[in-house]
Protein backbone atom coordinates (compact mmCIF):
# COMPACT_ATOMS: atom_id res chain seq x y z
CA UNK A 1 0.00 0.00 0.00
CA UNK A 2 1.60 3.24 -1.11
CA UNK A 3 1.78 6.40 0.98
CA UNK A 4 -0.47 8.18 -1.54
CA UNK A 5 -3.17 5.56 -0.98
CA UNK A 6 -2.87 5.99 2.78
CA UNK A 7 -3.65 9.67 2.28
CA UNK A 8 -7.07 8.67 0.95
CA UNK A 9 -8.00 6.25 3.73
CA UNK A 10 -10.32 6.99 6.64
CA UNK A 11 -10.15 4.23 9.26
CA UNK A 12 -13.09 3.96 11.66
CA UNK A 13 -13.00 1.50 14.55
CA UNK A 14 -15.19 0.88 17.56
CA UNK A 15 -17.31 -1.67 19.42
CA UNK A 16 -20.73 -2.96 18.38
CA UNK A 17 -23.42 -0.28 18.31
CA UNK A 18 -21.00 2.66 18.43
CA UNK A 19 -22.26 3.99 15.10
CA UNK A 20 -19.40 2.82 12.86
CA UNK A 21 -21.45 1.70 9.88
CA UNK A 22 -23.83 4.65 9.93
CA UNK A 23 -21.06 7.23 10.23
CA UNK A 24 -18.74 5.49 7.77
CA UNK A 25 -21.44 5.30 5.07
CA UNK A 26 -22.51 8.90 5.54
CA UNK A 27 -18.89 10.11 5.58
CA UNK A 28 -18.10 8.20 2.40
CA UNK A 29 -21.08 9.81 0.67
CA UNK A 30 -20.05 13.27 1.86
CA UNK A 31 -16.48 12.85 0.57
CA UNK A 32 -17.38 10.86 -2.54
CA UNK A 33 -15.28 7.89 -1.40
CA UNK A 34 -15.98 4.15 -1.49
CA UNK A 35 -17.15 2.49 1.74
CA UNK A 36 -16.18 -0.92 3.12
CA UNK A 37 -17.76 -2.69 6.10
CA UNK A 38 -15.07 -5.21 7.04
CA UNK A 39 -17.37 -6.84 9.57
CA UNK A 40 -19.53 -7.95 6.64
CA UNK A 41 -16.59 -10.03 5.39
CA UNK A 42 -16.34 -12.02 8.62
CA UNK A 43 -20.11 -12.38 8.71
CA UNK A 44 -20.03 -13.70 5.14
CA UNK A 45 -17.50 -16.36 6.13
CA UNK A 46 -19.69 -17.33 9.09
CA UNK A 47 -22.78 -17.47 6.86
CA UNK A 48 -21.19 -19.78 4.29
CA UNK A 49 -19.76 -21.96 7.07
CA UNK A 50 -23.23 -22.36 8.54
CA UNK A 51 -24.80 -23.05 5.15
CA UNK A 52 -22.21 -25.73 4.41
CA UNK A 53 -22.67 -27.19 7.91
CA UNK A 54 -19.02 -26.69 8.78
CA UNK A 55 -18.08 -26.87 12.46
CA UNK A 56 -17.74 -23.18 13.27
CA UNK A 57 -14.79 -23.79 15.61
CA UNK A 58 -12.81 -25.74 12.97
CA UNK A 59 -10.32 -23.10 11.86
CA UNK A 60 -8.89 -25.16 9.00
CA UNK A 61 -12.30 -25.67 7.37
CA UNK A 62 -13.42 -22.09 8.01
CA UNK A 63 -10.18 -20.79 6.49
CA UNK A 64 -10.84 -22.90 3.40
CA UNK A 65 -14.22 -21.21 3.04
CA UNK A 66 -12.64 -17.78 3.56
CA UNK A 67 -10.07 -18.42 0.82
CA UNK A 68 -12.61 -19.76 -1.68
CA UNK A 69 -15.37 -17.27 -0.95
CA UNK A 70 -16.25 -14.79 -3.69
CA UNK A 71 -17.02 -11.57 -1.85
CA UNK A 72 -18.01 -8.17 -3.19
CA UNK A 73 -19.13 -5.11 -1.25
CA UNK A 74 -20.43 -2.12 -3.22
CA UNK A 75 -22.83 0.64 -2.16
CA UNK A 76 -23.69 -1.22 1.03
CA UNK A 77 -24.68 -4.40 -0.84
CA UNK A 78 -22.89 -7.58 0.22
CA UNK A 79 -22.68 -10.17 -2.56
CA UNK A 80 -21.34 -13.57 -1.50
CA UNK A 81 -20.69 -16.33 -4.02
CA UNK A 82 -22.94 -14.58 -6.50
CA UNK A 83 -25.98 -13.88 -4.29
CA UNK A 84 -27.10 -10.86 -2.32
CA UNK A 85 -26.44 -11.79 1.31
CA UNK A 86 -26.93 -8.31 2.77
CA UNK A 87 -29.81 -9.41 5.01
CA UNK A 88 -28.63 -12.97 5.65
CA UNK A 89 -25.31 -11.90 7.19
CA UNK A 90 -27.24 -9.95 9.85
CA UNK A 91 -29.21 -13.00 11.01
CA UNK A 92 -29.08 -14.12 14.64
CA UNK A 93 -27.26 -17.38 13.88
CA UNK A 94 -24.52 -15.52 12.02
CA UNK A 95 -24.32 -12.95 14.82
CA UNK A 96 -23.69 -15.74 17.34
CA UNK A 97 -21.01 -17.34 15.15
CA UNK A 98 -19.10 -14.34 13.84
CA UNK A 99 -17.07 -13.64 16.99
CA UNK A 100 -15.66 -17.18 16.78
CA UNK A 101 -14.74 -16.74 13.12
CA UNK A 102 -13.28 -13.27 13.69
CA UNK A 103 -10.97 -14.59 16.42
CA UNK A 104 -9.23 -17.06 14.08
CA UNK A 105 -5.71 -15.76 13.23
CA UNK A 106 -5.54 -17.39 9.79
CA UNK A 107 -8.98 -16.13 8.81
CA UNK A 108 -8.12 -12.61 9.96
CA UNK A 109 -4.92 -12.70 7.91
CA UNK A 110 -6.90 -13.70 4.81
CA UNK A 111 -9.50 -10.99 5.38
CA UNK A 112 -6.90 -8.28 6.04
CA UNK A 113 -5.20 -9.05 2.73
CA UNK A 114 -8.56 -8.80 0.96
CA UNK A 115 -9.35 -5.50 2.69
CA UNK A 116 -6.04 -3.99 1.62
CA UNK A 117 -6.57 -5.17 -1.95
CA UNK A 118 -10.10 -3.72 -1.97
CA UNK A 119 -8.78 -0.29 -0.95
CA UNK A 120 -5.78 -0.43 -3.28
CA UNK A 121 -8.04 -1.06 -6.28
CA UNK A 122 -10.08 2.02 -5.36
CA UNK A 123 -7.16 4.22 -4.32
CA UNK A 124 -8.61 4.74 -0.85
CA UNK A 125 -11.94 4.69 0.92
CA UNK A 126 -13.75 4.84 4.24
CA UNK A 127 -13.12 1.53 6.00
CA UNK A 128 -14.78 0.51 9.24
CA UNK A 129 -14.20 -2.39 11.58
CA UNK A 130 -12.39 -3.26 14.77
CA UNK A 131 -8.71 -3.37 13.74
CA UNK A 132 -8.56 -0.96 10.81
CA UNK A 133 -6.39 1.73 12.39
CA UNK A 134 -4.31 -0.68 14.44
CA UNK A 135 -3.61 -3.47 11.92
CA UNK A 136 -5.11 -3.05 8.46
CA UNK A 137 -4.18 0.59 7.77
CA UNK A 138 -2.03 1.87 10.64
CA UNK A 139 -0.78 4.76 8.46
CA UNK A 140 -4.23 5.93 7.38
CA UNK A 141 -4.53 9.72 7.13
CA UNK A 142 -7.61 9.74 9.35
CA UNK A 143 -8.14 7.33 12.26
CA UNK A 144 -11.25 7.51 14.40
CA UNK A 145 -12.34 5.39 17.36
CA UNK A 146 -16.08 5.66 17.96
CA UNK A 147 -17.67 4.72 21.23
CA UNK A 148 -20.97 5.18 23.09
CA UNK A 149 -22.53 4.18 26.39
CA UNK A 150 -23.67 0.58 26.74
CA UNK A 151 -27.28 1.74 27.05
CA UNK A 152 -27.17 3.73 23.80
CA UNK A 153 -25.40 0.94 21.97
CA UNK A 154 -28.04 -1.55 23.11
CA UNK A 155 -30.84 0.80 21.99
CA UNK A 156 -29.28 1.09 18.54
CA UNK A 157 -28.95 -2.65 18.18
CA UNK A 158 -32.54 -3.18 19.28
CA UNK A 159 -33.65 -0.79 16.54
CA UNK A 160 -31.41 -2.46 13.94
CA UNK A 161 -32.44 -5.99 14.81
CA UNK A 162 -36.10 -5.11 15.45
CA UNK A 163 -36.24 -6.94 18.75
CA UNK A 164 -37.82 -6.00 22.06
CA UNK A 165 -35.56 -8.15 24.24
CA UNK A 166 -33.34 -5.39 25.65
CA UNK A 167 -31.61 -7.60 28.24
CA UNK A 168 -30.68 -10.16 25.58
CA UNK A 169 -29.22 -7.47 23.31
CA UNK A 170 -27.25 -5.89 26.17
CA UNK A 171 -25.86 -9.29 27.15
CA UNK A 172 -24.90 -9.97 23.53
CA UNK A 173 -23.03 -6.65 23.35
CA UNK A 174 -21.12 -7.37 26.56
CA UNK A 175 -20.10 -10.79 25.29
CA UNK A 176 -19.01 -9.39 21.90
CA UNK A 177 -17.00 -6.66 23.61
CA UNK A 178 -15.20 -9.25 25.73
CA UNK A 179 -14.49 -11.41 22.67
CA UNK A 180 -13.28 -8.48 20.56
CA UNK A 181 -11.02 -6.99 23.22
CA UNK A 182 -9.77 -10.32 24.55
CA UNK A 183 -8.76 -12.14 21.36
CA UNK A 184 -5.04 -12.70 20.84
CA UNK A 185 -5.03 -11.60 17.19
CA UNK A 186 -5.97 -8.03 16.29
CA UNK A 187 -7.98 -7.20 19.42
CA UNK A 188 -10.27 -4.18 19.49
CA UNK A 189 -8.17 -1.22 20.68
CA UNK A 190 -7.96 2.49 20.13
CA UNK A 191 -5.02 2.68 17.75
CA UNK A 192 -2.13 5.09 18.08
CA UNK A 193 -3.09 8.44 16.60
CA UNK A 194 -6.83 7.72 16.57
CA UNK A 195 -9.22 10.35 17.87
CA UNK A 196 -11.92 8.98 20.20
CA UNK A 197 -15.43 10.32 19.75
CA UNK A 198 -18.31 9.43 22.06
CA UNK A 199 -21.44 9.35 19.91
CA UNK A 200 -23.89 8.74 22.78
CA UNK A 201 -25.44 12.19 22.51
CA UNK A 202 -24.39 13.06 18.98
CA UNK A 203 -26.29 12.85 15.72
CA UNK A 204 -24.87 11.63 12.42
CA UNK A 205 -24.23 15.09 10.96
CA UNK A 206 -22.68 16.38 14.17
CA UNK A 207 -20.30 13.42 14.33
CA UNK A 208 -19.26 13.83 10.70
CA UNK A 209 -18.62 17.54 11.15
CA UNK A 210 -16.44 16.85 14.18
CA UNK A 211 -14.38 14.30 12.26
CA UNK A 212 -13.90 16.67 9.33
CA UNK A 213 -13.02 19.55 11.63
CA UNK A 214 -10.49 17.54 13.67
CA UNK A 215 -8.62 16.26 10.64
CA UNK A 216 -9.13 19.31 8.41
CA UNK A 217 -10.09 17.00 5.54
CA UNK A 218 -10.19 18.67 2.15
Amino acid sequence: MSESNNENIIAIDGPAGSGKSTIAKALAERLNLEYLDTGAMYRAVALISIQQEVEIADEKQVLGIAKEMDFNFEDGICVVNGFDATKEIRGSEVTRAVSVVAAMPTVRHEMVERQRLWVEKRNGGVVEGRDIGSVVFPKAKVKVYLTASEEVRAERRIEQEETLDASKVADSIRKRDAADKGRSTSPLVRSEGAIEIDTSLMGIEETIEEILEIFKWN
